[in-house]
């Protein structure tokens, strides 16, 4: 299936910059009956604007653009073609155009709020863009090189953005560091990224790079953005002297190396988190980032601040992309007060500061909107009879009121009301959402159960899909476009389509828009697998579409279990239903590709501790709970797994014989199980920094359990 016309030409859109008819026979995208071959008609539609019309020709030529060979490239100083047309034919700008058009909108507004000694301390979008313009001074002064990387390895801060943007301005690639990265991880991409600058939090951070600085030779100088340095080192630097350091450089030197950077051309590399293998460096284009910011936000309702003043907080990882079109640059193009939450926000603090700040929208991967319903399960679960009796009827009001709301557009009734001012208000505002009115899920599927313990207390969660390639998402929900267990609509000026459709009308979802990558850095081979020969991106992900083009994703292909049968299982419906089924479960994995049955790894939902963040032997409130209502007195996870449990092995099986009852097939059942001695964890290697599954590390891992199932 193919949604929103015909296939886009990239040659037509662009023609007028440069003589390209030969390069494009010799494109590696082009064939003889390829999209570089023919259809003008699109070359010279027109646009409207103001009073007059502009045609896309006329749009390209004012765009500041770099002569360019293809839709991808490879190398960090290369350019690609604009995919403009007549979905998204907006005229294309740097990241500093952007930012100076905020800066005489709101630029007297507040733009970021750091906590300081109990006070939150503000500063004005004028004040941030000033700020920026004296990192990327301090930059030059370092000797940072054009397309070479400034590399920010630490956790959210006023300081991680203004050495973004800075190293953009001053000619450079940013680049986000995962702070859970190991000295190894951060070789390899402050190496493959040819940095000249690393900009670390603290001393502990500093020390991973201290370990491999003599295998970067194009390192230059190193940063600490807090605290003072516990030890003096050649070209290692405080934040306040890096910042002075600059102070000589004439404006018109930074202004130079601003004005010839082009709207396509590299300004932002984001690493993959290497869940499916080695990380790759996501090229991303000034286009890529300055219009998915104003596209992607607007399809959330995302308000400007001359309408509305959006708040957020701003805790997760910004080398991800979720995270950095959410915060970074959404926040620029829209005028957004951001709050940076503390360091510890995922070891307990992100409540509070959430009830301190009362954000208007909030954006969460979904291991973040689990551990916040396991929070409020508990708080319900250790309340008295009463409350608990009332807490329950609420959200069981809230949650058929609101499903009819989303399947038939049914006014919520007044009973529902009474509930929301009864009950779910004071629930919404212990979490920090007394003002919050916009709630997102992304980087990775989230469970039905979620969506619906939220929408018992009348919380939509609006989720989005995208990947990286796509400059993060290319489908949204929201107030507008919302449709239970859908990740919504494609981005307004974004395509897709399904590829190699089955019977049932799945397929591959593949994207086309202006969000579309400019390709891997340094990984040609890689580059040309993303993309198919007329440049849509493939995701790797199945998907379905319902009459309203709605998308539904289904599975991913690479993780598709083919049994030794010949039968295909996604894994994942599968896991996430055992998951509802048995609420003591923190993480199932299905196996049996090329086995002769399908057979599954669980874990027990297990506090953690606070500090390190490691799950503990000690069983959750809620898994105590539910071993209780079994007539099991076990309150650790060795209890279980060591003594085999009976209450709660026997309970487990009932829950898996339930989930097999409702299999499609035979070959669908699962038929063996194991519990590990220990939830999956960051630090251990199961999950990946925004605490998605690593499914090849888990079954590398727990190799000697899997085989146990197929030689016993």
């Amino acid at each position: 299936m193919s949604c929103g016309g015909e296939t886009p030409r990239a040659a037509d859109y662009n023609e007028n910059h440069q003589d390209h008819a030969k390069s494009a026979q010799n494109s590696p995208l082009a064939s003889a009956q390829g999209p570089m071959t023919h259809l003008r008609k699109d070359r010279d539609m027109h646009i409207k604007e103001g009073d007059g019309k502009r045609s896309i020709k006329e749009v390209l030529a004012s765009a500041s653009l770099a002569p360019a060979q293809s839709l991808w490239t490879t190398e960090a100083s290369g350019s690609v073609w604009l995919r403009i047309d007549e979905t998204c034919p907006e005229e294309p700008i740097t990241v500093h155009q952007m930012f100076r058009a905020s800066v005489e909108m709101y630029g007297d507004l507040s733009a970021l709020a750091t906590k300081k000694k109990d006070k939150w301390e503000k500063i004005t979008f004028a004040e941030y863009y000033h700020c920026c313009r004296t990192a990327a001074k301090s930059f030059l002064k370092l000797g940072l090189e054009r397309f070479h990387s400034v590399a920010i390895l630490g956790f959210n801060s006023a300081e991680w953005f203004f050495s973004a943007i800075g190293a953009i301005f001053a000619g450079g690639i940013m680049t986000g560091v995962y702070a859970t990265n190991s000295p190894e991880a951060c070789l390899y991409v402050v190496k493959d990224s040819q940095a000249n600058i690393i900009v670390v939090e603290n001393q502990k951070q500093l020390d991973k790079i201290l370990q491999i600085k003599n295998m970067l030779p194009h390192l230059k100088a190193i940063v600490q953005y807090q605290g003072p340095l516990e030890k003096k080192l050649p070209n290692l630097y405080s934040w306040e002297e890096f910042m002075e350091l600059g102070l000589d450089v004439p404006d018109k030197e930074l202004d130079d190396i601003i004005a010839v950077q082009k709207v396509n051309q590299c300004c932002v590399l984001i690493y993959t988190s290497g869940t499916t293998g080695m990380p790759k460096g996501v090229m991303l284009s000034h286009d890529n980032i300055t219009w998915t910011a104003h596209h992607a936000s607007r399809a959330g309702d995302m308000q400007p601040a001359d309408t509305k003043q959006e708040s957020l907080v701003s805790y997760l990882p910004l080398s991800h992309i979720a995270a950095q079109i959410s915060d970074l640059w959404t926040g620029i193009q829209w005028g957004e007060l951001v709050y940076f939450a503390q360091p510890d926000a995922l070891k307990g603090s992100l409540v509070s500061t959430l009830r301190e700040v009362s954000p208007s929208s909030h954006m969460g991967v979904p291991r973040v909107w689990e551990k916040m319903m396991e929070k409020i399960k508990e708080g319900i679960a250790q309340s008295g009879y009463v409350k608990k009796k009332l807490a329950t009827w609420a959200m069981s009001v809230s949650l058929e009121a609101n499903q009819n709301w989303a399947n038939k557009n049914e006014d919520k009734p007044f009973m529902f009301l009474l509930a929301d001012g009864l009950v779910l208000q004071k629930l919404r505002g212990e979490l920090g959402f007394s003002r919050c009115l916009k709630f997102f899920s992304g980087a990775a599927p989230i469970t039905s159960e979620t969506v619906e313990f939220f929408l018992g207390l009348d919380i939509l969660l609006y989720e989005a899909y995208g990947m990286s390639e796509s400059t993060g998402p290319h489908f949204m929900s929201g107030p507008k476009a919302y449709r239970l267990h859908s990740c919504g609509k494609v981005v307004p000026g974004c395509k897709f389509k399904l590829a190699d459709t089955d019977a049932e009308g799945a397929g591959e979802v593949c994207l086309w828009g202006r969000n579309v990558f400019m390709g891997f850095l340094n990984m040609e081979d890689k580059t040309r697998e993303a993309m198919d020969e007329d440049g849509w991106l493939r995701s790797g992900d199945l998907g379905k579409a319902d009459k309203d083009n709605f998308l539904y994703i289904t599975g991913r292909i690479k993780e598709l279990i083919i049994t030794a049968g010949g039968e295909n299982v996604p894994p994942v419906p599968i896991e996430d239903a055992v998951k509802k089924e048995l609420p003591i479960i923190s993480n199932a994995v299905l196996i049996g590709d090329k086995r002769k049955f399908l057979s599954m790894l669980l874990t027990l939902k297990c506090a953690c501790n606070a500090e390190s963040m490691e799950p503990t032997d000690e069983l959750s409130l809620e898994a105590v709970g539910y071993c209780q209502q079994l007539g099991s007195q076990a309150t650790k996870v060795s209890h279980i797994v060591r003594g085999r449990d009976k209450e709660v092995y026997q309970s487990i099986q009932e829950g898996i014989d339930h989930v097999n009852c409702r299999a499609t097939s035979n070959a669908q059942h699962i038929q063996k199980w194991a519990v590990l001695g220990r939830d999956f964890s960051i630090s251990g290697g199961e999950l990946g920094p925004t605490m998605k599954l690593r499914r090849p590390v888990v079954l590398e891992m727990y190799r000697k359990e899997i085989e146990s199932f197929y030689t016993d």
